[in-house]
């Protein structure tokens, strides 16, 4: 091959193209560095450099100046990813920091020693496909079912938040929000951001439920994402700040934090936008965090029923709402339950780190965590959490991978595919300062016992708290192992009682439990919290109770039946019920999913005054 006038002008890595480990790592390297440096091939340019042999050519890498000096080994490579943006940090260590050049060359060796079983292992971990990769199909998918959840939120709390915050709900937003004005005063409009500061009334409540559905629509159709996803979250954060304790779930500050890192991943400049890779970072994050504080505060909680695996000999039955195949886990051998046990701290405390591994690393993490999800939705009713969970997993399969199952060509922008690696020095420090204080405000929490939390920390936290931009996780920190049941019972004459029914929760013995999510019945579930401590902790109960009393339409549609179809009765009062799940004699000797022991009252006996 005779010399190209261009080749000499700049630097050229050398490589064995019979190597098949070579040929890969070129193939990832030439995206970053470009048209900075030149592969060539020894077997295609060995005669132009006589000064390296061919027995140095089949066991290194060279990388060549222009002004023919060479270098073989670690340094090679490390100069050669040198001329990539901000590439230059590896050499920078090699070449300053006492003993990694040695080490690195060492490194160098046993890969050159081994290089078949070196190529064995990095197809296995990236497979065929080792170039830079990208996000595209993976942000559309994402952001569609992101789309999806905020849709299946805003129509299920249509369905039922009249009753629950509405004029005559259990919790009308017009008092909560005069009780927040004069607590807060100038500061309201901060402390609890909500568009009802506008207005309060019960159309309005509604109609914001719609116009959030109407955006996630457009979120899962593709159009105006960024600005539709702008106004889902500002609409849910006003909900959420007026239907306290109804939108108190974990899940709903997991919508409001990943819905807001959506409205940067969303390609506002068009679907050939690049993702970016900062907010992908915070989104897998943010998925670490969910999943690994969820296993950490199992142990840190010291929970016996976590410490000897026996946690799941009790959560099917005494989770909020669980499903008929619930029945069924919750019978399954001992052995089996606390093997289970064992896979979801593997799951939570070790697979989860998969996720930032390379790519097939990442499938594999990926797999784990959507099969965890998918047994979570079948042996309970979660509402949206399954999906949400399911969809930031997805996060971790890129365009290689979905383009087999999608639909539609990848688009990649000009810039991206010129060089997928630049980034200017501002934006870099920029990026590096927003992770920096994502993962210390993670950190702190876990490594600082609250009393001693830093005075910056306690000053961001308490800034963007209002917004719920970065919460707390970790759920089922400790399990219960009973199941109390709330019944709510009225009567005309305070002899002849009958109970209220729920449209989902444990009531009548007989009823199979259902599926209903993704819609969450927001009193069912906080009927299920309000049993595990007193009345007086939960005074929203005892305006529920004054509400079925008042015979309040809004609210006695929350219910499945009411014994009292005409008019209101007189009295009511609730009683606390222990229920298990039957066993499968009793199942199918009666037909019961349930049995039952009353243990005492709940509540005093209320009338409304005459």
């Amino acid at each position: 091959m005779e010399s190209d006038p261009q080749i000499n002008d700049k630097p050229v890595l050398i490589y064995d193209d019979d190597c098949g480990f070579c040929r890969l790592w070129i193939a990832r390297w030439t995206p970053f560095t470009q048209e900075a440096v030149f592969y060539l091939p020894s077997q295609e340019v060995a005669g132009n450099y006589p000064q390296i042999s061919p027995e140095q050519f089949e066991s290194s890498v060279y990388f060549v100046d222009p002004a023919g000096n060479f270098c073989s080994g670690a340094k090679a490579v490390f100069k050669t990813l040198a001329c990539a943006p901000n590439g230059r940090w590896l050499l920078s260590a090699y070449e300053k920091m006492p003993g990694f050049a040695p080490v690195a060359e060492w490194g160098y060796r046993q890969v050159a020693e081994n290089r078949k079983i070196f190529s064995v292992i990095t197809r296995w971990i990236w497979g065929s496909y080792t170039q830079i990769p990208t996000w595209f199909l993976t942000r559309r998918l994402f952001l569609f079912l992101l789309g999806l959840v905020y849709l299946l939120a805003f129509l299920s709390l249509w369905t039922q938040i009249e009753g629950l915050i509405g004029q005559e709900g259990i919790s009308p937003v017009g008092g909560h929000l005069k009780d927040e004005a004069e607590y807060w005063g100038a500061e309201r409009f901060w402390k609890v951001p909500t568009l009802f500061w506008i207005y309060a009334g019960d159309g309005f409540l509604r109609i914001t439920c719609l116009l959030g559905a109407a955006a996630s629509l457009l979120v899962m159709v593709n159009r105006l994402v960024g600005w539709a996803l702008l106004l889902a979250w500002a609409i849910y954060l006003s909900i959420f700040h007026v239907a306290q304790p109804f939108l108190g779930f974990q899940w709903d500050t997991l919508l409001l934090e990943t819905g807001f890192l959506a409205i940067f991943f969303a390609p506002w400049a068009g679907s050939a936008s690049p993702p970016s890779r900062l907010v992908h970072f915070l989104l897998r994050f943010l998925l670490f965090r969910v999943v690994f504080s969820s296993g950490l505060v199992k142990i840190i909680s010291q929970d016996p029923t976590w410490r000897d695996l026996t946690a799941l000999y009790y959560h099917y039955e005494t989770q909020p709402l669980p499903t008929w195949i619930g029945w069924y886990a919750y019978h399954l051998p001992h052995g089996f339950q606390e093997f289970s046990v064992a896979c979801i701290f593997l799951i939570q405390l070790g697979a989860v780190f998969l996720i930032f591994g390379p790519r097939r690393i990442r499938y594999l993490g990926c797999a784990f965590l959507v099969f965890q999800q998918i047994l979570i939705f079948l042996t309970g009713n979660y509402g949206f959490f399954n999906i949400l969970n399911l969809a930031l997993p997805l996060l971790l399969l890129d365009d290689a991978v979905l383009s087999r199952w999608l639909p539609g060509n990848r688009k990649i922008s000009v810039s991206e595919a010129k060089n997928p690696a630049l980034i200017g020095r501002k934006k870099f420090f920029a990026k590096a300062a927003v992770l920096i204080v994502s993962i210390t405000l993670y950190a702190v929490p876990l490594l600082v016992s609250p009393g001693n939390y830093p005075s910056v920390y306690l000053a961001i936290t308490n800034a963007i708290r209002p917004l719920h931009i970065f919460n707390p996780y970790g759920l089922f920190a400790v399990m219960t192992t009973s199941r109390p049941e709330i019944i709510i019972l009225g009567s005309d004459d305070r002899e002849n009682w009958f109970p209220y029914e729920f449209k989902w929760k444990p009531g009548d013995v007989m009823r199979k439990p259902e599926f209903v999510a993704p819609h969450q019945p927001r009193l069912d579930w906080q009927m299920w919290l309000a049993a595990l401590s007193d009345y007086e902790r939960n005074p929203w109960l005892i305006q529920f109770m004054i509400r079925l009393l008042q015979g309040s339409p809004s609210v006695i549609a929350l219910l499945g039946k009411t014994p009292f179809p005409d008019k209101p009765p007189k009295y009511l009062q609730a009683v606390v019920y222990d229920y298990r799940f039957s066993d499968f004699e009793t199942r199918r000797r009666e037909g019961s999913w349930w049995t039952r022991k009353l243990l005492r009252p709940y509540t005093p006996i209320f009338q409304l005054p005459e």
